[in-house]
């Protein structure tokens, strides 16, 4: 299960209505990277992967690939609009360790 928070649902919807081209969802993933060793992506898709898993939280399409899906199983991502830092944030109870920046982390 993926969590939004209503700051993520918000930014999400605003970022997808301001898309120039037909949106099939929000993938979420982890890539190789970052200070931590591993670190999460978020892109709008015009289309779903025919690996793709497909979940629907509130009115949106998330689409996680096969070899993120169990890094980020029960993750909550929220967007952080501040001073001090702007952009969607990552608690996932599957990393045994993150950087101070909260965008990287280790499993």
């Amino acid at each position: 299960m993926i969590n939004l928070t209503p700051n993520a649902t918000k930014a999400i919807r605003r970022f997808i209505k301001g898309s120039e081209t037909p949106v099939a969802g929000l993938r979420i993933f982890v890539s190789g990277g970052g200070c931590s060793g591993l670190q999460y992506g978020l892109r709008l898709e015009p289309q779903k992967g025919d690996d793709d898993f497909e979940f629907t939280i509130d009115e949106f399409t998330l689409l996680v690939d096969p070899m993120s899906r169990p890094m980020i199983e029960g993750i909550t991502v929220d967007f952080v609009d501040s001073l001090t830092q702007t952009g969607f944030k990552f608690n996932n109870p599957n990393a045994t360790g993150s950087c101070a920046c909260g965008q990287s982390f280790s499993a």
